[in-house]
């Protein structure tokens, strides 16, 4: 409203524009859920690289196929991760932490649930700020908590990070601003505290305890490990913390694995089934705009693969939520850096999400992460031995129908992606989400506007309304259309965005509702390149 006019002279009044930008959201921050070797349980833990992995979750772990997911979701060109690390449950309740036992009913736990813990030690000393005064105060104590690299406690004979933290003049006193509950809560990345006793513990160096029960580190049985991803909706543990993030667009779960003992085949990779967990994981995805990055079980091959697909093997999905999927196969082959470099068989979801990354960064999320840039880096040399099952083209052409998207090697090329499907890209489906690109992109858009339209809730809903959400939707759309994004060599071609009274009637007006429709001709991958060659016969003179 213009100011009271009280006096003669100039008014200055700002009248708003109507403008309100539509930021594009993010197309490959990706989620990973499984079991890393320490951190936070249940949480969804932002990283921007390897290294933040090393330091918060203890980096490459042997029964953590997650932890080499990640790194290979770096190595091919990812840029943001959010990890939720789990354990294996027994009653609902997760796994337990080492415990340090200080004396005199004094005790600190493990800051997280697992075997690193058993690599942990404490020092406790007196000379604190008044050792001196003639009435010290007996509280005071000074703590040290370190992680001790050459105590090789755990199963894999893996010492602790070497990790040090000091806490000088913390207290018993829970009103004291340096009570050691507070202190280790906000400043401590290894230990919390349990209990207090009646004096301050002992002056001495003392070493973890393992925890008793499940330590989360090897659950065997199906459900065991079925219900350690999953977790709970209400709980929000499991695959349900990512309700706690804010954004993710890809969702890997690295199968669960256990270390065989040296009874059978020592330092094998076993694979623990999860069947159950596919199924909610994509209705998840669904329900977020996210995109799921299936893995081929490691038994299958080249008879089994077609059919037993998509049954049991990888878990019953619905209809609804195939078109949020996508699957992968096979597996692809990789130096284990944990066994001096030897080959070893890897689930590839880190691997293909970190591609779509580079992807979308370099030509956009309408492009289909696949052919010859969607090369595999960091896999073994540039032979077939890249992939755990060489496929020629009569193969992939058996897979390819289904919606089984191949990983091949090419000579002089190397090892690339060569599939572009979802779940419901078998060609008896005739989805209109036949294409993981046609599928990311309009979750993307959908995203985007989304968040980009919160502003019209409660705005008068009439016709300068409808030209405000126009304008804005329309100049988003624009915008995606001059970066190449969409079929047609006009913008009436390429998109139609529709706000007025022919989809708002006075009855949605009556009901409290605006509704905005708007449509895109998608780019759809050339899956079938046909090259037609005819022979000129020469000409023959009259």
């Amino acid at each position: 409203m213009p100011a009271a006019l009280s006096y003669p002279g100039v008014y200055i009044e700002e009248i708003p524009s109507g403008v309100r930008t539509i930021t594009g959201v993010p197309t490959s921050v990706t989620a990973f859920v499984g079991r890393a070797w320490k951190g936070p349980l249940d949480e969804p833990v932002k990283i921007n690289s390897a290294a933040d992995y090393e330091r918060i979750f203890g980096g490459l772990w042997r029964p953590s196929l997650m932890s080499y997911a990640v790194r290979q979701f770096f190595i091919n060109g990812g840029s943001q991760a959010l990890v939720v690390r789990v354990a294996a449950r027994s009653g609902g309740d997760a796994a337990a932490a080492a415990q340090i036992d200080l004396g005199g009913g004094n005790v600190l736990r493990a800051s997280s649930p697992g075997t690193w813990g058993r690599n942990l030690a404490a020092t406790v000393d007196y000379h604190t700020k008044d050792e001196s005064s003639p009435t010290p105060d007996t509280n005071l104590f000074n703590l040290t908590v370190f992680d001790d690299p050459g105590k090789f406690l755990d199963s894999d004979k893996r010492g602790g990070s070497g990790a040090r933290e000091v806490f000088l003049n913390v207290s018993r006193d829970s009103n004291s601003a340096r009570y050691v509950g507070k202190i280790l809560d906000e400043q401590s990345s290894l230990a919390r505290l349990v209990s207090v006793g009646a004096a301050r513990p002992a002056a001495a160096t003392v070493a973890a305890t393992p925890a008793s029960g499940n330590d989360g580190v090897a659950a065997t049985a199906q459900n065991d490990a079925a219900a350690e991803v999953v977790g709970s909706e209400n709980d929000k543990t499991g695959i349900y913390a990512l309700l706690k993030a804010d954004l993710f667009n890809l969702l890997c779960i690295a199968p669960l694995t256990i270390v065989t003992a040296p009874s059978t085949v020592p330092n094998t990779l076993v694979d623990v089934p999860i069947t159950g967990v596919w199924d909610k994981a994509a209705a998840l995805c669904e329900e977020r705009r996210a995109l799921l990055i299936v893995d081929a079980p490691r038994s299958w091959n080249l008879d089994s693969a077609g059919a037993n697909y998509p049954a049991k093997k990888i878990g019953d999905f619905s209809a609804v939520a195939r078109k949020n999927a996508a699957l992968y196969f096979p597996q692809v082959r990789l130096p284990d850096p944990l066994q001096d470099g030897s080959l070893e068989d890897f689930a590839p979801c880190g691997i293909v999400a970190g591609v779509m990354s580079r992807t979308d960064a370099e030509r956009g999320v309408w492009k289909a992460p696949a052919g010859l840039e969607a090369a595999l880096r960091g896999v073994a040399g540039t032979s077939v031995a890249g992939v755990a099952i060489a496929l020629n083209d009569k193969e992939n052409g058996d897979f390819n129908p289904l919606g089984i998207n191949c990983l091949r090697s090419f000579p002089n090329v190397g090892h690339v992606v060569w599939g572009a499907r979802t779940l419901e890209g078998s060609d008896v489906l005739a989805s209109q989400w036949k294409y993981v690109p046609v599928r990311r992109t309009a979750l993307f858009i959908e995203e985007s506007l989304f968040r980009g339209t919160q502003w019209v809730v409660f705005e008068p809903n009439d016709e300068p309304l409808w030209a405000q959400i126009r304008l804005n939707i329309g100049a988003f759309m624009q915008n995606l259309f001059r970066q190449g994004a969409f079929q047609g060599k006009t913008p009436q071609e390429a998109y139609f965005v529709k706000c007025d009274r022919e989809t708002t009637t006075q009855d949605d007006i009556n009901r409290g509702v605006v509704n905005i429709v708007v449509g895109f001709a998608p780019l759809k991958p050339a899956e079938f390149v046909v090259i037609k060659i005819q022979q000129i016969a020469g000409q023959i003179e009259a």
